[in-house]
């Protein structure tokens, strides 16, 4: 698989980008850039994201598995090749009853 440094131009599957691992959670930033970021993710059975808030709107889509995103407590059962919003200052959080891959883009809002 081709370094952070040359995927750009590169054919990819979004699934080989990263692998599970054992009780984890593992990213990789695709693209990280001031306007945005694209990371793409691998929780194991058992992980999550902790309920939280961002200043941005984030986009999630399931690339492998299904995960359940609860957005402001109303729960979402997420399959691969299915996405969802994650509005921006309402609280949401990810658990992996099962585990999934997902990408994840954030873009920033601009600054006036």
């Amino acid at each position: 698989m081709p370094d952070e440094s040359n995927i750009i131009g590169t054919v990819l599957n979004m699934k080989d980008l990263v692998s599970y691992q054992t009780g984890s959670v593992v990213s990789r930033t695709l693209i990280g850039k001031s306007a945005g970021t694209v990371t793409v993710f691998a929780f194991d059975t058992g992980q999550g994201l902790s309920e939280h808030t961002a200043p941005f709107d984030a986009m999630v889509q399931i690339i492998d598995g299904a995960a359940d995103i609860t957005i402001d407590g109303s729960l979402f059962k997420v399959q691969e090749g299915e996405m969802i919003i994650m509005p921006a200052n309402r609280p949401h959080a990810l658990k992996a009853n099962e585990k999934f891959k997902m990408i994840l883009i954030m873009i920033r809002k601009q600054q006036s």
